[in-house]
């Protein structure tokens, strides 16, 4: 009995610590990898995602939210150019998303209801650096798959 407990308590401990762990930025993207240049057509780069997973967002920076997979959903390859225009990533879905970024600068960048009909998340980079964007889109609903657009843009938002 107390060895079927010691393995109880190890597994659900080894569970618990995957959910708050942290994320495999260098890992394979899920859904594949973009490679844009500033000007790039057609805009916007639509790519169809699965969002969520069973990473909690808020161990990745306590200001982002929701449930995110460990490996990265999309990398985001950017070219930044001489142009003026902004580096917009944002998602669409029929459910409530989430979105986490991490940008060129090692830096965390993490949105939730920005983007358009309430619901959907947005990041603008108004000056957007070159190199490697890994982009996590979540939500609430821990173990459901939900299925989400990511629009990658420099004029518009979703």
């Amino acid at each position: 009995m107390r060895r079927t407990l010691l393995l109880l308590a190890a597994a659900t401990a080894t569970l618990s610590s995957a959910a708050t762990g942290q994320p495999n930025y260098g890992g394979p993207p899920s859904f594949g990898t973009v490679n844009l240049r500033a000007g790039f057509n057609p805009d916007p780069r639509i790519v169809n995602v699965t969002a969520g997973g069973r990473l909690a967002a808020s161990s990745i920076d306590s200001d982002c939210v929701g449930s995110v997979a460990n490996n990265p959903d999309v990398r985001l390859n950017y070219s930044a150019g001489a142009t003026d225009l902004p580096l917009i990533i944002s998602v669409d879905s029929d459910d409530d998303t989430t979105l986490v970024v991490n940008g060129p600068d090692g830096r965390w960048y993490c949105d939730d209801d920005s983007g358009e009909e309430g619901n959907n998340p947005s990041l603008r980079f108004d000056d957007p650096g070159s190199g490697q964007y890994d982009i996590y889109i979540g939500h609430y609903a821990e173990g459901r798959s939900i299925p989400a657009r990511l629009y990658i843009s420099e004029v518009t938002s979703r």
